[in-house]
């Protein structure tokens, strides 16, 4: 599967370590948007729409071996062999996998606010709601859909968040297919250890990357370091933009 993609760089970027970049659940590559618009100066990046969202193909199929080759696939259309991996929640997942298919391939890894671990609570049936019901309602204009979830979701970023991929009445995510394969998403397979450099950013309120999976992250991924931001949610990296842009320039040395 080849993936719809946007590719950035300035004229001072470098081509010696491309960097891809992976949103999470619900989201598109405008979502790291705030991290691309700084690290283009300094490296080309690739901005990724997974399948099942943004204008990147639909399949039934939401496994983490999949869509780890279509980045992989997306990138050989692309000439690019090997690169630099950011991912955020969902995207994360996506960017660990890659290190078991193509560990070779991986010059670094990037992981906001995920844990290579299968989560035990489902965190999104309430959003699963709202989106239905706006599809259930035939609704079309943005403000509209808003006032309707707004009797299942209480907080207005993440009203706001998902109305980004409300265009003409229709989701530009695969709200079918994400629910059924929801188990999927939160699920997980641990993968061979990786031994290079990886950094875990974490959201100090977020409980994505709790303690409690400290002994599971390390197994896999043995020279993992973690960066905390202190005050930051799940959605760190549009809380806090400048602290973790400060944790990824030092990482890949930018």
């Amino acid at each position: 599967m080849n993936l719809n993609v946007r590719l950035q760089s300035e004229q001072s970027a470098t081509d010696d370590l491309p960097q891809v970049l992976i949103h999470g659940l619900f989201g598109s590559l405008d979502n790291l948007g705030i991290l691309a618009r700084d690290l283009k100066q300094n490296r080309r990046l690739i901005q990724i729409d997974v399948r099942n969202h943004g204008l990147s193909p639909r399949s039934n199929e939401m496994s983490y071996v999949l869509m780890a080759q279509d980045v992989l696939e997306t990138l050989d259309g692309l000439g690019i062999e090997r690169f630099g991996v950011i991912g955020h929640s969902m995207g994360g997942k996506i960017a660990m996998m890659l290190t078991a298919l193509a560990p070779d391939r991986v010059a670094g890894l990037v992981v906001i606010d995920m844990a290579p671990v299968a989560y035990p609570t489902r965190h999104h049936d309430d959003i699963f709601a709202a989106l239905q019901a706006v599809t259930h309602a035939g609704i079309t204009s943005r403000s509209q859909a808003a006032a309707l979830m707004r009797q299942t979701l209480a907080e207005e970023g993440v009203i706001q968040f998902l109305l980004k991929s409300f265009h003409e009445g229709e989701w530009r995510f695969n709200v079918p297919v994400l629910y059924q394969c929801y188990d999927q998403i939160i699920g997980w397979q641990p993968v061979p250890a990786w031994p290079h450099p990886a950094l875990f950013i974490r959201g100090e309120r977020s409980p994505y990357l709790a303690d409690e999976y400290r002994e599971a992250l390390l197994a896999q991924f043995p020279q993992a370091r973690a960066h905390v931001v202190a005050g930051a949610g799940h959605w760190v990296h549009a809380e806090k933009p400048d602290a973790v842009l400060r944790a990824i320039r030092r990482f890949f040395v930018l």
